[in-house]
Parts: C-alpha cells; structure tokens; sequence
C-alpha cells in the first residue's frame, strides 16, 4: 500500500483515516501538515487562500478574519404554512442542517428544511437566493414537501447534498436523516404524525440514520438504513479525494469523569454502500472541543461541547463550520424556558480531516437578545455557503425562542420536546466577500508576503485585492530567493483595484510559463491594500478550477470552470 499524494503535495500516511487525535485531552489538535509542509507545494487546483500559514514562508504584513453581514432582508423565510406553525408551539421554518444549493440545471436556489419543529423536510425555491417560494409538489399533495411525516415518528437532523460528480442520474442528491420512532403504550392514545410522545409517556423504540437519494431533491429513494449514530449526525462529500465522509456525533471522553458531545469520522468510496461501517476498524475520533473553547460569559459553569460539523469544498481547500455548544443544557432550558446558545465558527483543512481553528471568534453568533430571531440555537446548512458572483452566501438557522401557544416553562401537549427552547426558528443570511475568510493587510509604509517553494503549470496569476487606495506588485523569486529577470517587482503592472479577480502583469517580454513546472517563490509587495488570495490559470478569464462548496450562478459541475 502506497501513499496517497494529495493534489497541494500532502502526503497521507499509510494509516487514513488516522488514529492520532486524542480523546481525552483539552490541547487543540495537532495539524500535521502545517508543522511539516511539503518541500514544494503544487498551486494549480483553486484560489490560494491565507487562512494558515500552509503557504506563507515570511511575511510583515497582518492577517485579519473577516466576518460577515448579515442581510438586512434576514430572515430570508419564517414560518407562515400550517406545517411550519406546528399548531402553534414550536413554529419553524428553517434548515436543521438540511441544505442550500445552487441547481444549475434549473438555475434555482434550492433550500430543504425543517417545516416545523421535529416534522418532515421541505423545499423552498429561489431566483436570486433572497425572496423564496414554496413550491406545490405531489409528494404530499397541497404543500411543499419532499418527505411527509410518518405517523408515531420524529424528524431530527438531515443533510442534502447535490451531487455533481455522480454519473448516476438517479443518485444526483444525497440525503441523511435522523430518525426516532415510537409505539403506544396499552391505553395510550394514537400516536400523531410529527411528535415526540416518548416524553410524555410513550416508549421510544428506535433510532436510526437514514441514507436516501433522488434524481431531483423531491422524491426519495427508500432509506438504507446506517451504522447507529447519534442525533444531528451528518455527512459530506470531499472531492479532493472522491470520498464521502460522515460527521458522527457520539459522546467522547474529556477527562476520566466528563463525556461531552463531539465528532467522529468515518469515509467510504460510495454514499449508499457507506452508511453501514464497522465502528471499530472503519470509524475514529475526529474533533472535539479544546482549552481555547470558552464559555458563554453568562454561563461560565457550562461545559462548552462541540454541538455539530459541517464541511464543504471551498476552492483549494476544505471548509468547516463548528457548531460551539456554550449552555445551557437542556434541562436548564426546559427550566429557564430560553433557547441553547450556539455560535458558529470557522476552521480549515487542506488534507480533508485535520482543521485548523486560528480565530476562535464566532463567524455567526447567537445574538442572546430576548426577541430577536436569531437569538440562540444557531444551526448551518448543508453544502455551507454559495459564490454568488463576488460575494459568499451563507444560509443558516436562528431560534427566537418564542412560541404563539407555550409560556416559558410550558410543555406543548405533543411531548417534552414541544418546548419554547425550540421555538420560533427561521432562516437567516449572511453574506461575505468572496475568499474573504482571512485576508493579508498592509498599511501606508507597505509590506511583502514570500510564499514557500510552489509549482504551477498555468501561464496568467490572478489575485483578489483591495488596493484601490495602493497598490500590489508580484515578483518570482527562484529557489535562492533572487528575482527571476523579467518578473521582479520594478517590472510589475501595480495592481491599484478593488477587485475579486485581477490579472497581474509584467513590463517585460518575460512570461510566467518560463518558470511553469519548476519550483520558484512569489513575492508579494503590498501597500494600503488587502490582498485575498492568488492564483495561476490558463484561461483569460481567470477560471481557477476550484470547488464552489454549494455552487451558484455561472458554476459548473460544483467548479470554477472556463466559460463559454
């Protein structure tokens, strides 16, 4: 058994997925090729982003995380159809993961989700990613539903994904689901479809993963049922390495007397054939919460977990968003009668499995105001984000905690879990600056960033910049750091734009496919600008064969491809 190479020259150990990550421990998890990178790294797939150090050997320039907005329009779609009110005790209409995708086949935003609390899965179209509609479909006929409630069960967690490699047309969306079912206790009245009976004294009899597929996101394949797992598991589809992999939340070790929620990890070469894997050869610990995960200020005796995961391809690297669980539990909640608080942060992966978290500051965080939608229980979606030309669009859910027919401490007539803490949830979205997840800044006196040995094969370098009150020179250093004739700095076009996709030029008849395929340095000079991110191409347009996490306008097959 060989070693695979990845496509940005890391080199997997024979043993994947690994076993190092240690359970019961509190020190942030080791990122292996961070501290040992490849002696020369490959840069032709995708946008080259600054949110580690992976690709930087020396800089005096500053590295800053950018945040996003969130759209004044937010939330984006609430609860109005009588599947959603959830007669009126835990309304939602909002992903639980689910997904949001771009289709391109029927140039639609596409949104599956939760249409109220622990009910069935529905889906909301859009032109423009803004103002959505429900479409009438025949699954259940008269809404728009593409699984209907099943009598004496619970939806909890699932997660859509739109399959762009698949070359069965039958198998283009993937879908997992979570599932509880119950049975009536002698005497007990029928069991409604959507509730949650088993706390109110019923008896729960099963619970189980679902994995399905769908040639439209509509209707379903019957679901082969997974590996037991833990509610709010998901999935993800890595194409670096053409492997789907399952985000499993099961309890985990932290110290000899405390379990907290956390993540395992399982991959598998096929989505169907995957959702069955043995635990103990084919499933490892994954990620966990460490020392730098605080609590919530207003409830610093809350033992922080790590509450969900999601993952998705973002141009060269793999993006994930970490659910930060910061309290209270859920009986202090049933008790107080407030939502759980939950921000989302941001990490890292360019192998696929290790994150870097380098800014544990929230990405999206529960705003704890009494009344505001989002005050608490914020939850991602599916696929992530969007590229929406030059900005990312991130769709998410936000629980306001209020309930047209529960007070604070009420149990709705349909179970415990028909509490206000899961009340009030809508879809919120927030939007950033394409690549804008860290960005390099240089004030009035300048600065250089020298990125370690890279190879590349495309002709044009591309970078996405803000140095419209300065500006931005490239030079190619060769591998004793001396400027290659031809494509130094002095012979640099400034760059003095604000854009997301600006070509960077030379004076000189010297051309960047003289060092195409040797290892060379790009040296960056920057001054009262921020620079994003790079890239070499061999198209005009500057396509960078990147992945597009959940797509959007003008992406092919889930790619930042040539276009006609």
């Amino acid at each position: 058994m060989t070693n695979e190479t990845l496509y940005n020259g890391i080199v997997l150990p024979q043993t994947w997925p690994p076993r190092s990550v240690v359970e019961g421990s509190r020190e942030p998890i080791p990122v292996p090729y961070l501290d040992r990178p490849p002696q020369v790294i490959p840069i032709d797939l995708g946008r080259q982003l600054f949110v580690d150090d992976f690709l930087i050997d020396e800089t005096s320039l500053s590295r800053v995380f950018g945040k996003p907005e969130v759209h004044a329009q937010s939330p984006v779609l609430k609860p109005e159809t009588k599947e959603e009110m959830d007669a009126g005790f835990c309304p939602m209409a909002a992903p639980f993961n689910d997904g949001a995708w771009y289709d391109p086949r029927d140039r639609l935003f596409k949104l599956w989700y939760m249409p109220g609390w622990f009910h069935s899965t529905a889906l909301a179209t859009s032109a423009d990613g803004i103002h959505w509609e429900r479409p009438q479909l025949d699954v259940a006929p008269g809404t728009n539903l593409v699984w209907p409630n099943r009598v004496g069960s619970d939806r909890d967690g699932c997660l859509v994904w739109l399959d762009s490699d698949t070359p069965d047309p039958a198998q283009r969306f993937k879908m997992f689901q979570f599932y509880r079912h119950y049975k009536e206790k002698p005497g007990q009245a029928p069991l409604r479809s959507g509730t949650r009976q088993a706390e109110a004294g019923g008896e729960e009899v099963v619970s189980e993963g679902w994995a399905q597929v769908s040639p439209d996101g509509i209707h379903w394949s019957e679901p082969a049922i997974t590996t037991p797992l833990g509610d709010n598991s998901s999935f993800f589809y890595n194409p670096f390495r053409r492997k789907w992999c399952m985000s499993i939340r099961r309890a985990a070790r932290i110290d000899e007397k405390l379990r907290l929620r956390a993540r395992f990890y399982s991959e598998s070469d096929d989505f169907l054939r995957g959702a069955q894997w043995e635990m103990a050869s084919d499933e490892v610990f994954w990620q966990r919460v460490d020392r730098d995960d605080l609590p919530d200020p207003a409830r610093p005796d809350h033992k922080v977990a790590l509450y969900d995961v999601n993952v998705t391809p973002y141009e060269s690297l793999t993006l994930g968003m970490f659910a930060i669980f910061r309290g209270p539990e859920n009986d202090i909640c049933a008790a107080e009668g407030v939502p759980k608080t939950i921000d989302l942060e941001l990490a890292y992966s360019r192998d696929g499995f290790h994150f870097s978290r380098p800014d544990r500051t929230p990405f999206l965080a529960s705003s704890r105001r009494i009344g505001d939608w989002n005050r608490a229980y914020l939850h991602a979606c599916g696929g992530l984000c969007l590229v929406v030309h030059d900005r990312i669009f991130f769709y998410f859910a936000g629980f306001s905690g209020l309930s047209p027919r529960l007070g604070p401490t009420d149990a709705g007539t349909t179970g415990l879990s028909r509490r206000v803490m899961y009340a009030g949830a809508s879809t919120g979205l927030a939007t950033l600056r394409r690549d804008g997840f860290a960005y390099m800044e240089a004030g009035a006196a300048g600065g250089t960033l020298t990125t370690r040995p890279v190879r590349f094969s495309g002709d044009r370098l591309f970078v996405n910049v803000n140095a419209a009150q300065g500006e931005l020179r490239v030079s190619v250093l060769d591998t004793n750091g001396d400027e290659i004739e031809g494509l130094s700095a002095a012979e640099c076009a400034a760059v003095s734009e604000d854009s997301t996709r600006a070509e960077v030029t030379w004076s000189s008849n010297a051309d960047l496919p003289a060092v195409a395929g040797r290892p060379c340095r790009l040296r960056f000079h920057l001054q009262s600008g921020q620079l994003f991110s790079f890239w070499l191409s061999d198209d005009p347009g500057g396509a960078s064969y990147g992945y597009m996490a959940a797509g959007g306008p003008g992406v092919t097959d889930g790619r930042d491809l040539p276009r006609p």
